[in-house]
């Protein structure tokens, strides 16, 4: 029942048999139906990482959720329909910082016929199909072109993913293959909930890709982008407006 109640979440009724090609539609089903978004966090809602919290949130009430949310739950549908699946660590890129602590982001490495495969449904902008973990190999996506690399960071060698732009390669985060319990994220978890430094407490953001664009929500700005090209643009003007788009937009309704 739950994993029925999860894949009507996503829309997905397709093929259940662990391959490549379902790993792909369950991941773009994911990222198409449920929104990446810090509204608890924005609400004083503190965030568990429970997997029954989780699910309640995300497949009964219909909300999405950041990685720990996002990837943590999907990493266990995975894993409940055959595939062989695991949490990694992931520390993410900022162009002033540099790379995040050890568990600052939760990803997924799911490996089919021996070739091992970084799943992400809880990053935002990213790949609809899953990237294989081979270097040096520049690898095409809908939402762009993608390469996997490695490099050294704190004196560790890690795996580097990073988005390519008119030949710009700008890392997204770097991770290892080392598996890791969700309960191993509680203290990145709770430092994403709590601390100013964290870009999850400086304003609310709800944000879902379509398929040839995206639907954002920053703080009181909604933004609709159409492949590169913002098509609409407004503010938010009061919390009336902000909920029914909420509903309108991204199919969230907060009195659950």
């Amino acid at each position: 029942m739950k994993n029925i109640n999860y894949l009507k979440r996503i829309n997905y009724t397709g093929d259940l048999a662990p391959s490549f090609e379902v790993l792909s539609a369950l991941q773009k089903n994911h990222l198409l139906n449920v929104p990446f978004e810090n509204l608890d966090i924005d609400n004083g809602i503190p965030i568990k990482l429970d997997t029954d919290l989780i699910r309640t949130k995300i497949v009964t009430n219909k909300r999405g959720g950041f990685c720990y949310e996002l990837n943590g739950l999907f990493c266990e549908l995975l894993s409940s329909l055959g595939f062989k699946a695991k949490r990694i660590s992931g520390r993410v890129w900022d162009k002033t910082n540099g790379y995040g602590a050890e568990y600052d982001h939760l990803a997924i490495l799911v490996e089919i016929d021996g070739q091992l495969y970084l799943s992400d449904v809880g990053f935002g902008e990213f790949t609809f199909a899953p990237l294989k973990v081979e270097t040096n190999t520049v690898q095409a996506d809908e939402r762009g072109d993608f390469l996997i690399d490695t490099c050294k960071v704190d004196g560790q060698e890690y795996f580097r993913v990073s988005k390519i732009d008119n030949g710009l390669k700008t890392p997204e985060y770097i991770f290892s293959l080392t598996e890791r319990a969700l309960n191993e994220f509680s203290t990145m978890c709770q430092y994403h909930q709590t601390s100013s430094k964290s870009h999850f407490t400086i304003k609310r953001i709800v944000s879902i890709p379509t398929i040839d664009g995206r639907v954002t929500i920053t703080g009181d700005l909604l933004k609709i982008k159409k492949a590169d090209k913002i098509i609409k643009e407004y503010n938010l003007q009061n919390e009336e407006i902000f909920k029914r788009d909420l509903k309108d937009y991204f199919h969230i309704d907060l009195s659950y």
